[in-house]
């Protein structure tokens, strides 16, 4: 569990290279400077831990590339308190990058492998999410709802109505959604019964599965 000035300099180089990529929000870029990466990640893809790629963790999963996890951040636009939902909590980075921008974050995982994995882990980073919950992402977490938000890390080939519902007016969805190649989506509720919804390129990502409790 070492973090050296080594692992810091490469945070550095990456919050430049996300820089150069087009983010601009400054909680985001504190967070991913700040997050000890390569510690989420399996030894052997150490080195690895900074570039700006995904890569493989336990379940056939990935960990999301910096990009991706800064980018779906920055769409959601967190303001401390917000009440967050987390579809997807995988090495739990994305996780800790909300807990870092403020958020109350509530995380499901429907992978049993990695939501004991990650359950046990991020409080030894100091890392306390509100709750985190084995079950089904597409239905949401009805208990708790509305959110401020909610994000899904896993591409999906619908946007799930349950998570909509969840929202409270104002708030948004980030999610990414189609087969193979993903467009980005945030949704917007703007009254009870009305949404508007925007697009934000391209990305990849492993696909958000259902019912497998």
């Amino acid at each position: 569990m070492k973090d050296t000035f080594t692992h810091q300099g490469m945070r550095k180089r990456l919050v430049e290279t996300l820089k150069k990529k087009g983010i601009t929000n400054p909680d985001v870029l504190a967070a991913v400077n700040k997050i000890p990466r390569h510690l989420f990640m399996d030894s052997s893809f150490i080195g690895h831990a900074y570039v700006d790629k995904a890569f493989p963790i336990a379940a056939d999963q990935t960990i999301s590339q910096p990009y991706t996890v800064a980018r779906q951040t920055e769409l959601l636009e967190v303001k401390r308190g917000d009440k967050i939902l987390e579809i997807g909590t995988g090495s739990g980075y994305q996780t800790a990058v909300l807990l870092e921008v403020g958020a109350t974050v509530y995380s499901i995982e429907r992978q049993n492998e990695l939501f004991k994995k990650t359950k046990l882990f991020l409080p030894k980073l100091g890392y306390r999410p509100k709750k985190l919950i084995f079950g089904d992402g597409y239905k949401g977490l009805e208990s708790q709802a509305p959110f401020d938000g909610i994000i899904v890390t896993a591409g999906a080939p619908f946007v799930p109505k349950p998570l909509l519902s969840q929202l409270k007016v104002g708030a948004k969805l980030v999610i990414p959604v189609g087969d193979k190649v993903q467009i980005m989506e945030v949704y917007t509720r703007t009254s009870p019964t009305e949404f508007s919804k925007e697009e934000f390129g391209e990305f990849r990502f492993v696909p958000l599965l259902e019912n497998k409790n």
